[in-house]
């Protein structure tokens, strides 16, 4: 299995991002929570498959979930953007958009 561990960089730039209400999750946890959605995603694993290192797999997926319905990772990929362009490292000679891959209204 492919182990997922977060730098303390990319988890000081991550943290901001993800909400913690009056009760919960707990922050203590939202690391490990957040490492368990990447290794879902990168290992293409099922969820009841993710090593409990992570925590109870049901909790990982709604997690996920809350944070999908919420805008977490619009609002980290706009931030990731924004940081990448602050420092040069945006070249938006790759982008291309097309009927394809967006509806174009008449």
């Amino acid at each position: 299995m492919t182990r997922v561990q977060l730098t303390d960089v990319e988890w000081e730039f991550i943290e901001p991002y993800l909400p913690v209400g009056e009760y919960g999750p707990y922050p203590g946890r939202l690391r490990q929570q957040f490492e368990g959605v990447i290794w879902r995603f990168r290992t293409a694993g099922q969820w009841r498959e993710m090593p409990q290192e992570f925590g109870a797999w049901s909790t990982v997926h709604n997690r996920f979930r809350q944070w999908r319905d919420t805008g977490v990772f619009e609002a980290l990929l706009e931030g990731l953007i924004a940081e990448a362009a602050k420092r040069g490292e945006v070249d938006l000679s790759l982008v291309s958009v097309d009927s394809t891959t967006a509806r174009a209204h008449h």
